[in-house]
């Protein structure tokens, strides 16, 4: 594996792993697996973060349609701390990096690709949760901007299962020259 790589870990917070409509059940099955690639390598990994606006009527366009529905988890009535990065995974900032953004891709404004090229990056290892929403959302805007993708099946988690299947079966067959599927140990075995 070349130098030129992150550890794109896309929104392990305690809001999709704690007791909220949010909750993602499978998100305790694989932290594992996210947990043992960022300890290995937190000067590497950056961590984003979903941010709910602050009340309903902060949201714009269909944003605020989305928050009528979900306003239990907009800023006035969810705590705070939910919002955070798992707690196994906050210690390991710094060096690992935090990144926060108000929508499911982390590429709208175009903050992280600049940061990610600066450091020259052409290689991103995606984990974390939803498949089939944030990590989609990461991984098209990643393939659009030219990066290579390295998706840790292993080491995503949604609270669907079959939108999940269906999320890697679209990334392995249409996606196969920009994408790459593996398992975790099989990365880390590569990156020795």
């Amino acid at each position: 594996m070349e130098d030129g790589w992150v550890h794109l870990c896309v929104d392990m917070q305690r809001m999709f792993a704690e007791d909220t409509p949010w909750h993602v059940g499978w998100m305790e099955r694989v932290s594992p697996a996210v947990v043992e690639l960022a300890t290995r390598y937190p000067e590497r990994t950056i961590f984003t973060r979903f941010i709910p606006p602050p009340h309903r009527t902060a949201a714009r366009g269909m944003w605020r349609a989305y928050y009528e529905k979900w306003w239990m988890m907009t800023g006035e009535h969810l705590h705070a701390e939910l919002v955070d990065i798992l707690p196994e995974l906050r210690r390991l900032v710094p060096p690992a990096r935090v990144f926060d953004k108000p929508t499911y891709s982390p590429w709208v404004d175009g903050r992280l690709d600049a940061h990610l090229r600066i450091d020259g990056i052409q290689t991103l290892v995606v984990t974390g949760g939803e498949t089939d929403v944030c990590v989609t959302a990461a991984i098209f805007g990643a393939i659009d901007l030219g990066y290579r993708v390295i998706l840790l099946k292993d080491a995503v988690c949604s609270g669907a299962d079959e939108t999940h299947d269906a999320s890697l079966k679209l990334f392995g067959d249409r996606f196969s020259v920009q994408l790459k599927i593996m398992e975790t140990v099989a990365f880390l075995t590569s990156v020795r």
